[in-house]
């Protein structure tokens, strides 16, 4: 694969996870009446989702270094893949804990994927365009967190 089809697959993974960290705080309200939880227990799902970066930021970084970067974005999206489909029990059985779960694991897989993704847009091409390249990887994923509200809220 050429490095320009490349970064623009880890481009579009830059935005997927800009548009899934913001959309899950828009889904908060819902769950909030979906398991009748209090403020402190809605909470716990930002809660969930920032501890997996905290816990497999590094752990992330060493998997990366071991395995590689496209290697490591395999992992990440399968990690991710196993999250979501471990939202279907915890919504058939409507158990929060398994809600948690499931979204800590989703969360756990964006973080390795962030973890491989950043550097491995530094490598795809010239060394004096990197930070170029990040700016822009940066900035799809912002526009991936800027427009997830407004389908959060149809």
């Amino acid at each position: 694969m050429s490095n320009r089809n490349a970064f623009i697959l880890v481009v579009s993974l830059f935005f997927m996870w800009g548009f899934i960290t913001v959309i899950v705080d828009a889904f908060i309200p819902r769950l909030k009446d979906v398991f009748e939880l209090s403020y402190l227990q809605a909470g716990l799902v930002q809660f969930a989702w920032f501890t997996a970066y905290g816990l497999l930021g590094i752990p992330g970084g060493l998997l990366i270094k071991r395995i590689g970067y496209q290697k490591g974005i395999i992992v990440a999206l399968s990690i991710c893949a196993l999250g979501c489909l471990l939202f279907w029990p915890a919504a058939h059985f409507r158990v929060f804990g398994f809600f948690l779960s499931a979204l800590f694991v989703l969360a756990g897989g964006i973080t390795v994927l962030q973890v491989a993704a950043n550097p491995y847009i530094a490598v795809l091409g010239e060394a004096r365009l990197a930070s170029s390249r990040l700016n822009l990887a940066q900035a799809i994923n912002s526009f991936g967190t800027t427009i997830a509200p407004i389908f959060a809220a149809t």
